[in-house]
């Protein structure tokens, strides 16, 4: 076991490095974030900024991709959070086990694995418990965000069955991509933040979502997902619709509303928005962008005369697509506020 105090390679944003065992020795929890320098890890590093009810431990610049360094950083943490691309996450995840360091991955590499809770606290009912009580908690992934949070309710109240063809067309800001589409879409040579359209990609491949998609939305069919970027940096918007043929019979657009708005009456990070009244809707309402900077995400329910639903979920795709619900889980894992540090 390396000490706190004896580590030279281990900074902190909160505590000199001379106290961090004072910090331990008044039980404040330590958190390491590896890969604290990408853009999920960045948000979740600045959002818990002005946290005292645990402790940050950070690597220095010059240290944050040595494996020795990371490696006791690990070992001296009560949950570390991995912002890593998957081969690295997985082994970082390894490391962890054998410290017995609970861990938050926010990575793909575990998000359907059996033995690792999915980080989704508005799931179930049950879902805080296991996120509270879990070694091995997989932070969900901001298309699946939405899209779960909008089907699942559906299938438990048999208003959609398992086998339901669904289709997605989804748009996420260009951070979405990380550092590599962040300094594509900012390029003033490509010159494409001055598109005035999206520009759809991986239509030809099976996207890494899709696995959690079915698993949690409880789907035995593939939806048809149609992903596209944006020429904004942050910001998303899912829509998934319903023709009136989908739905089981003896319900409808009220059905759809009344079980979406019953589910997450208590949830505070999301708000269901039913567009029933004629002019509610204009040119801003579906905007991507509402929710930038925040850990909400709003649902909409779009009902139409002949009977078919729109649904639309808009999030922030580095808020409650990412940094905001790892807050979220590390809140619950360490039994702390869950809504602490988290912008509404």
């Amino acid at each position: 076991m390396v000490e706190p105090g004896n580590t030279s390679t281990i900074t902190n944003r909160f505590y000199p490095k001379e106290l961090i065992p004072l910090a331990a020795v008044l039980m404040i929890p330590q958190v390491y974030i590896d890969g604290h320098a990408g853009t999920t890890g960045l948000r979740i590093r600045d959002w818990l900024g002005d946290r005292r009810d645990l402790n940050l431990v950070l690597l220095a610049d010059e240290s944050r991709k040595d494996g020795q360094a990371r490696r006791e950083a690990i070992d001296i943490a009560d949950l570390v959070v991995l912002c890593l691309p998957d081969h690295a996450a997985a082994s970082a995840a390894a490391w962890a086990k054998a410290s017995n360091t609970r861990v938050l991955d926010a990575s793909t590499a575990h998000r359907v694995m059996p033995e690792w809770v999915y980080g989704l606290p508005e799931l179930d009912l049950a879902r805080r418990d296991r996120i509270h009580g879990a070694q091995c908690v997989a932070n969900p992934g901001c298309y699946p965000s939405a899209f779960i949070l909008l089907i699942r309710p559906l299938v438990d109240a048999g208003i959609l069955v398992p086998s339901t063809p669904l289709s997605v067309h989804a748009l996420s800001g260009y951070s979405g991509g990380g550092r590599s589409l962040i300094e594509k879409w900012e390029d003033p040579q490509k010159m494409l933040h001055s598109l005035a359209f999206e520009t759809p990609y991986a239509l030809g491949t099976v996207h890494k979502h899709i696995p959690e998609m079915m698993q949690y939305a409880r789907l035995e069919l593939e939806p048809q997902f149609v992903p596209a970027v944006g020429p904004f940096r942050c910001g998303m918007r899912v829509e998934i619709p319903l023709p009136a043929q989908l739905l089981e019979k003896h319900h409808n657009p009220d059905s759809v509303a009344a079980c979406l708005v019953g589910r997450y009456q208590d949830e505070p990070f999301v708000r269901v928005v039913v567009h029933d009244e004629p002019g509610s809707i204009d040119e801003h309402t579906f905007d991507p962008q509402a929710c930038n900077d925040t850990n909400r995400i709003d649902l909409h329910i779009v009902p139409h005369p002949s009977g078919h639903t729109l649904l639309i979920g808009v999030l922030d795709n580095l808020g409650k697509g990412a940094s905001g619900v790892a807050i979220q889980n590390i809140n619950i894992m360490l039994d702390l506020p869950e809504s602490a540090g988290l912008p509404t």
